[in-house]
């Protein structure tokens, strides 16, 4: 593919990564409550959704889509009920100095946040049409080969790891202003509002 187009194609998505919205703000309130590691699990999970509406919009399936309508607003509110899980386990937390490391949580806990963050992206009907716009006007679909696909996924992985990086780390590292328990419990509590705005932004949608 040309140098030119996956330019354009990176810029139009890096910009609209950074924008915040519920996705981003679901990445915050997780780094806030476990800081980076914990929350990388959920940032691939909602590249894994990305991966899926690029996929949808290259081969043509967004008018598939929108036919399991039913089915894409049922994983829409999956999403926003796992965020408001998280949401109650944050506020309803008790007040506590430990940190939470990544690597010490169970595997079916990565799993869930995984596919929360799945359920994120793929209740968020914004995400496809931002595919479906942007697609035809960069890309040239019609001669989309098997290798350009591959390029575009790539940017897609690279370029979200390193926006959800950055969101993530700016709110992991304010998270270590906060080493007393009242302090901890307050920043438990601010996580877990910002979840639930998170969850109702998806629901609304």
């Amino acid at each position: 593919m040309e140098p030119t187009t996956l330019l354009a194609f990176t810029l139009a998505l890096t910009i609209a990564a950074f924008v915040p919205g519920p996705g981003m703000t679901a990445v915050v309130a997780r780094a806030l409550a476990v800081g980076f590691w914990g929350t990388l699990p959920l940032v691939l999970g909602m590249i894994a959704g990305d991966v899926v509406f690029l996929t949808c919009a290259t081969l043509g399936l967004a008018a598939l889509a929108a036919t399991f309508a039913t089915l894409f607003t049922v994983v829409k509110f999956a999403g926003a009920a796992y965020l408001l899980w998280l949401a109650w386990h944050l506020w309803s937390a008790p007040a506590h100095t430990d940190t939470v490391d990544a690597a010490t949580r169970p595997v079916r806990s990565s799993t869930r946040v995984f596919l929360g963050g799945l359920t994120l992206t793929l209740g968020n009907p914004k995400t496809i049409v931002f595919y479906m716009a942007l697609l035809p006007t960069v890309v040239d679909l019609s001669g989309l080969t098997a290798l350009g696909y591959g390029e575009l996924v790539a940017i897609v992985f690279v370029d979200l790891l390193l926006v959800g990086a950055v969101y993530a780390g700016a709110a992991s590292r304010a998270r270590a202003f906060f080493r007393d328990a009242s302090a901890r419990r307050l920043l438990d509590r601010t996580a877990g509002a910002m979840m639930a705005g998170a969850a109702v932004a998806v629901a609304t949608l």
